[in-house]
Parts: structure tokens; sequence; C-alpha cells
């Protein structure tokens, strides 16, 4: 018996245990300032990648044509998803 027979077979990915950046994203619009506002720009986008991983996310603000601000806000909501 070797010590790694308790081990799961298949491997947790970090981005698994804290879950999809898509759906953390959608759990803001609560918050204050530009995360708030792309929250809520993306709790209101049909297509918006609710399952999607940040750069998911970002494909999709560069298919909508998004502002400079809404990718900052994504790069400040993505630190704290990864920080998570």
């Amino acid at each position: 018996m070797t010590a790694f027979q308790d081990q799961p077979s298949t491997p947790v990915h970090a981005s698994g245990e804290r879950g999809a950046f898509g759906r953390r994203l959608l759990t803001q619009v609560d918050r204050g300032g530009l995360v708030g506002e792309l929250a809520k720009c993306a709790a209101a986008d049909r297509g918006f990648p609710r399952e999607g991983d940040p750069e998911a996310v970002r494909k999709r603000l560069s298919m909508g044509q998004a502002e400079g601000d809404m990718f900052e806000a994504l790069d400040e909501a993505e630190l704290d998803w990864a920080s998570y």
C-alpha cells in the first residue's frame, strides 16, 4: 500500500475550489465602484459567460466594445477572485 492511495483520483484545481469567475463576479452587484458596475452589466447580459474564467469575460467585454474602465474593473475583480 502506498501513501498516495487515499488521494482523490481527479485533481482539484484552485479555480474549482473558489468557483467560476463569472459566477463570482455576479455576486458583486451590490459592490461599489467599477467592479459593482461591471457586475450589474454582467447580470443584465444574457450572453455573459457565467461559468467562464477571466479570459472568457475579457473576450465578452471586447465583443461588446466595452470602455477601458470596465477592463480595469475586470482586472480588479480577477485579483480579488484569485486571492479568494
